[in-house]
């Protein structure tokens, strides 16, 4: 009787055998699957930090008041000047010091919008102005973004963002000039499409050559849309000595302030064969920019203009050196 039921008994070992290894196979699948979902995340988070290292800054600022102040320090030949390390600098914010959590000297990408002026006094100077927009744009991180806005009677978006500089160079082909200036109107639409960058950084370039004389929006317009955006200004202008209206006689005035709004800078030219080197050392400076990070010790949530100061903590026989950097920001208003 053991003999004859031994076949049996084997069958059922078996049997018992096959189905916990099929239990095993199948916990092991499982552990397997939950194990690959997070290898793909951190491929993803390297990818956006590397494509704009700053990124995460800007969600920050939104949510914990992180405040970026790119910095641009020059020495008296106008060239920019690294090598300072956090302990150089002293932040403020409305005269009150404020501790730097954030130091960078990194090269990162930068969002760049190029305001061409294009009105018939341009005429002659507009084979230089094509030259000077390519040169700022050869000397730029290969991973900069640009657009380029036209202006004359009205402002006209004719590049729209890009990093390839050969569709840059393809539109400007076929500008030409003529009409009259709305310098403000390009530089409130301008500061428009910035909300659309990709990059933390931002900065405008105006090439120009007179003041606005046919805009819609005021001075008081545009100075209220850029102090309450995160923009730089540079801007490049080739003036001529006599002017026939009083627009033209205050058109370097009106750059200088504009641009000095935003810790940028305005060139005024004798000549418009001197634009091209003018574009590139902009170009380069934004390369070469220091960015401190700061928290401020007051909740900025009150819709109120916050001064900003940068000093330099360096010994007294150091070079002299200059410091540029945005003067301030309007706080959002608490929700």
């Amino acid at each position: 009787m053991v003999l004859a039921r031994r076949p049996f008994a084997w069958r059922a070992v078996l049997s018992l055998v096959l189905f916990f290894l099929a239990r095993l196979a199948s916990g092991q699948s499982s552990l397997n699957d939950v194990h690959v979902t997070p290898v793909e995340k951190p491929v993803t988070v390297a990818t956006a930090a590397y494509s704009d290292p700053y990124a995460g800054f800007s969600r920050i600022r939104t949510q914990v008041e992180l405040v970026l102040v790119p910095v641009t320090i020059t020495d008296d030949r106008n060239r920019p000047f690294m090598g300072l390390d956090q302990e150089n600098f002293q932040l403020f914010e409305n005269k009150k010091p404020q501790a730097i959590k954030n130091f960078s000297t990194e090269d990162t990408p930068v969002s760049v919008g190029i305001l061409l002026d294009v009105s018939g006094s341009m005429a002659h100077k507009l084979d230089r102005a094509r030259d000077a927009v390519l040169q700022f744009c050869e000397v730029a991180n290969p991973q900069d973004e640009f657009f380029v806005i036209t202006f004359a009677d009205q402002p006209e978006l004719v590049t729209d963002f890009t990093s390839h500089t050969d569709d840059i160079a393809h539109d400007l082909l076929t500008i030409h000039a003529k009409g009259q200036t709305s310098l403000l109107d390009a530089l409130f639409l301008g500061v428009q499409k910035m909300s659309h960058a990709r990059y933390a950084r931002k900065a405008l370039l105006i090439i120009s050559d007179g003041g606005d004389n046919h805009s819609r929006y005021t001075e008081r317009d545009v100075r209220s849309a850029i102090r309450e955006s995160d923009v730089s200004i540079y801007g490049v202008g080739t003036y001529d000595q006599w002017v026939s209206t009083h627009e033209e006689l205050l058109g370097p005035e009106l750059m200088r302030t504009l641009a000095d709004l935003t810790g940028g800078q305005a060139f005024a030219l004798e000549s418009e064969r001197d634009m091209p080197d003018v574009t590139r050392n902009i170009s380069n400076r934004l390369r070469h920019q220091y960015v401190l990070a700061y928290s401020p010790q007051a909740s900025a949530a009150d819709g109120k203009w916050h001064k900003i100061s940068v000093k330099l903590r360096l010994p007294k026989k150091f070079p002299f050196l200059h410091v540029a950097a945005r003067p301030g920001y309007y706080a959002g208003a608490a929700q």
